[in-house]
């Protein structure tokens, strides 16, 4: 069955079963912009360079430790910060904040005696 687009006069415009109720639901969940920028925000990328560390190092995380990485990310960026050490659960990752890129990471072998550069400030999780 087709559906005009649009009403025609003298004709009479037919929605499809559900069709009212989806544009309510859109019209109080705010704008597409909106959603689309709450989505990215809490969204975590890990770059080619750290998603290879990642697999050398065996370092895997899961949804809640990706969760927990945006919320340090959070902090970060209400702090200011432009590329934090994020420091949890035995692992530690270099972030870009503005971006929401992992840079880097490392597992807990792997912090002992090492030096991090090109930080301007750390978060550590519990």
């Amino acid at each position: 069955m087709i559906f005009n687009s649009r009403p025609v006069q003298g004709i009479p415009y037919l929605t499809p079963a559900g069709e009212i109720q989806k544009r309510q639901n859109l019209q109080t969940a705010g704008t597409f912009r909106d959603i689309l920028n709450e989505q990215l925000k809490n969204d975590v990328k890990i770059s080619k360079h750290a998603q290879m560390r990642m697999q050398m190092r065996n370092v895997n995380l899961t949804e809640a430790q990706r969760e927990k990485l945006a919320k340090a990310i959070d902090k970060a960026d209400a702090k200011g910060i432009r590329d934090t050490l994020i420091v949890m659960d035995r692992m530690a990752f270099v972030v870009n904040v503005k971006n929401r890129t992992v840079i880097t990471a490392l597992s807990s072998s792997e912090m002992k005696e090492n030096v991090f550069t090109n930080i301007d400030g750390a978060v550590f999780t519990d």
